[in-house]
């Protein structure tokens, strides 16, 4: 399992925070309150294996953190009883990554709480701005079908190794 010496995440993972609130741990992911949390409750879910950000996940890790994440979930929702929840995952700066371990915010939200709006009430982009970034991302879309579907024809003739 890879790790970064200079990653606080990373040592929580390793058990060397004592202060960490964990609240959920297994063979692949750990569970915790972060020290600054949003609001009671707000935890984080993070691969036990040190990745910076989505972009370098692989997809057997991020279903168990899918699934992780919505255990996590359930549980805050048993034990606290919000009004409603918000699911977080930020990359890079601009995106407010502050510790570069990927992770997940489970975020328990109230009416009214400290939080506020996480989005703008209006956006003011012109139509042909959003046709012209509907475009790019469509082509870019159907180029990862496009090689997914290779890929998965590939995977069907070829069968892994046992």
């Amino acid at each position: 399992m890879q790790a970064n010496p200079d990653c606080p995440f990373c040592e929580i993972v390793a058990r060397d925070d004592p202060d960490a609130r964990e609240v959920y741990r297994d063979e692949r992911s750990v569970a915790f309150f972060p020290t600054e949390p949003a609001v009671l409750g707000h935890t984080l879910v993070i691969p036990r294996a040190h990745i910076p950000d989505l972009w370098s996940l692989d997809e057997e890790t991020v279903q168990h953190l899918s699934v992780v994440t919505l255990q996590i979930a359930r549980a805050v929702r048993a034990a606290l009883r919000p009004d409603g929840l918000n699911v977080i995952q930020s990359n890079g700066t601009a995106a407010s990554q502050s510790v570069v371990h990927l992770h997940v915010h489970v975020v328990p939200r109230w009416n009214n709480d400290r939080i506020g709006r996480i989005w703008p009430p209006e956006s003011n982009y012109s139509e042909e701005a959003k046709d012209e970034a509907w475009g790019d991302l469509r082509d870019a879309c159907r180029k990862i079908n496009t090689s997914s579907e290779e890929g998965s024809s590939l995977r069907r003739r070829h069968p892994p190794a046992p």
